[in-house]
């Protein structure tokens, strides 16, 4: 599989660009907030088979990828909360490729992420559009690179990520289990 390909696969919404436009602020929280019932809508009723579904060689299933946003999207919404409550704090990453090999991210119903999905985006919402433009100039710092993220920034970071995974569902059910064994 050439390069380019791959890429295409792996980002298939492109890479997140960190040159943000906060007047995109209201799209982005819209976005967030519509996830949920997105990634239900496209993902309710697949068979246990479909389910197993990556979105390229060696790519999550469509399984792992549902309960990963749910994850991320938590690790997110404490994020901003510290980012909230503190001046500058350093989060904490988590390691995703080991926390997706892991009981629920294998063999949980997909019934357990959209429940909780649901009510950490309408959380995560209300949170959102209670902030004010200071708020979301605070920050948290990223260990592993010390990226300093604002919070406008990791607004559409977010935005981004539902985006990108909700194009690796799309392309799983598009290539309906090309990459089995690869």
């Amino acid at each position: 599989m050439e390069h380019v390909e791959l890429e295409m696969l792996k980002y298939p919404v492109g890479r997140f660009d960190s040159n943000i436009d906060i007047t995109k602020l209201t799209f982005w929280i819209k976005t967030i907030e519509k996830f949920p019932a997105l990634i239900r809508s496209k993902t309710e009723g697949l068979s246990p088979e479909e389910l197993a579904w990556t979105y390229r060689p060696q790519g999550w299933s469509i399984r792992q990828v549902v309960h990963h946003c749910t994850d991320s999207h938590l690790n997110s919404l404490v994020r901003f909360k510290w980012a909230l409550t503190e001046d500058a704090p350093v989060i904490k990453p988590y390691k995703e490729d080991q926390w997706v090999l892991l009981g629920d991210g294998l063999e949980a119903s997909l019934e357990t992420s959209f429940a909780f999905l649901k009510a950490l985006h309408k959380k995560w919402v209300i949170l959102l559009r209670s902030m004010t433009a200071e708020d979301f100039k605070r920050t948290f710092v990223h260990p592993s690179n010390q990226h300093i993220f604002s919070l406008y920034e990791a607004c559409a970071m977010y935005a981004w990520h539902c985006n990108h995974h909700f194009a690796h569902i799309e392309l799983a059910l598009k290539h309906k289990g090309a990459w089995k064994g690869m």
